[in-house]
């Protein structure tokens, strides 16, 4: 493998050639970004291994312990998860002692979700782990790259979100732009 070759995940071959900003194409964007996200989860699923933790759970942990209780509908929001599939997540993780699910005094159609003890102590290793894997996911960038970094993906997120929402709408038109 030469020098502007680096193996990617899948045992895919990518080159990696320096081009000018304007040249560089949404698929490339995209795939940076999945490449980057998939070298991180699977830190993190590493670290947690023989933890216990599904695919899924550790999200949720770290939701529930920044937020506090929410209702089944706000976590699956927030951790980008479709409501059926953090349905059943949080079984096996009630089923393991890390949440409990209740209803409130006047709103049978939600469950509540909160950590337990145990889901607490869960939270707080999973905290630990995604501190440590970010810390070292940035550890090549200076001080003023990491904030001009955390600026750019701000701005990603909040053009896709704006995305998203134009989608849901029904305002976006539907080409390829």
């Amino acid at each position: 493998m030469n020098r502007s070759e680096k193996k990617a995940p899948g045992n895919l071959i990518r080159k990696w050639a320096v081009v000018d900003a304007k040249d560089i194409t949404r698929t490339e964007t995209w795939l940076e970004g999945m490449a980057a996200q998939g070298l991180f989860q699977r830190r993190v699923l590493a670290e947690l291994a023989g933890s216990g933790l599904t695919a899924g759970q550790p999200k949720v942990l770290d939701y529930l312990n920044r937020f506090g209780e929410r209702d089944q509908k706000t976590i699956a929001a927030y951790c980008e998860i479709e409501p059926a599939t953090v349905g059943s997540i949080l079984l096996r993780m009630e089923r393991s002692g890390l949440v409990v699910r209740q209803q409130h005094e006047g709103n049978r159609r939600s469950l509540f979700v909160s950590l337990t003890e145990q889901g607490e102590q869960a939270a707080a290793a999973v905290a630990e782990i995604f501190r440590e894997t970010e810390t070292a996911a940035v550890s090549g960038l200076s001080p003023e790259e990491l904030e001009q970094l955390k600026g750019l993906l701000d701005r990603l997120w909040r053009s896709m979100e704006t995305h998203r929402m134009q989608h849901d709408s029904g305002e976006e038109k539907n080409e390829i732009q």
